[in-house]
């Protein structure tokens, strides 16, 4: 059993996307359809869509749009992370339109795309505070230099439930494990933080990367957050920069392969289950 917990959609028919521009391996339609048929084959069983960074115009229609493949028949998506502006006025009532939507399962504004003072306004941060109690969790989107700006952030809503994402994104490709290995332990300190292993693969060397070459970085992230507190995630399709979601089961299943059952367990579904009621 393997719960996906970070599935984007691309469809540039239904939703705009100007991020895409600027990414031109990834400016193409990466379709449910695409994503489920290999994903079944992969013993993926349940997924959680992950907002894309849509025009904030259309924030809501990606929801909508994104709700409604999950419920055609026999589809994998069980619930989705959807954007957020908590910069903005508007924030306090759209949360609480999200909290009346049981496909909601959390939030995420990613903060590597905008300037780093941003998570540090005092709007921001009390908007992410009003999500303590809420029963939704917050994704942290963050590149490795900005560990200090997430536990500021973490620290100051302790009743949030929040998610780092990407195995906080190291570098791998230049080998750069300091000083993301002290980062992620030290965020690992608070106990209201869980970690998403996924998607590294896009932060290898493509053409030479080995279930080795992530082992470290995948192991760290265990050792300082403990086997409760790890999910499992694809990046689908910024995993296909990485060989895909094959490829990226069978690494994780690889660098798994010593630990036992019952702690493989919980990182490939069961805590998920339990953050997300799934």
């Amino acid at each position: 059993m393997l719960i996906d917990t970070h599935l984007h959609i691309i469809d540039r028919l239904a939703l705009r996307y100007p991020w895409l521009s600027g990414e031109p391996d990834l400016d193409h339609d990466f379709l449910y359809e695409t994503y489920a048929a290999e994903a079944r084959r992969c013993g993926i069983t349940t997924v959680l869509h992950m907002e894309v960074d849509v025009d904030p115009a259309a924030m809501q229609a990606e929801t909508d749009h994104v709700a409604g493949i999950a419920k055609r028949e026999g589809s994998l998506i069980a619930g989705a992370i959807v954007s957020c502006r908590p910069e903005e006025e508007g924030f306090a009532a759209y949360l609480e339109r999200q909290k009346a939507d049981p496909f909601v399962k959390g939030f995420r504004r990613v903060l590597h795309v905008v300037p780093d003072d941003v998570s540090e306004g005092a709007l921001f941060r009390e908007n992410i505070r009003r999500i303590g109690g809420s029963g939704l969790t917050f994704d942290l989107c963050t590149l490795p230099h900005q560990a200090g700006r997430v536990t500021a952030l973490v620290d100051l809503a302790p009743d949030v439930q929040f998610v780092l994402d990407h195995c906080g994104v190291p570098d791998i490709r230049s080998d750069a494990f300091e000083p993301w290995k002290a980062g992620v332990a030290e965020i690992a300190r608070r106990p209201n933080v869980i970690c998403k292993i996924s998607g590294v693969v896009a932060y290898a060397d493509a053409e030479t990367w080995t279930a080795e070459t992530l082992r470290p970085y995948i192991e760290h992230v265990i050792a300082s957050f403990g086997w409760d507190r790890v999910v499992w995630g694809s990046d689908w399709p910024v995993c296909t920069r990485g060989g895909g979601l094959s490829t990226w089961v069978a690494a994780t299943h690889a660098v798994l392969s010593s630990s036992s059952e019952a702690e493989r367990s919980k990182l490939l579904y069961a805590n998920a289950q339990r953050l997300w009621s799934l």
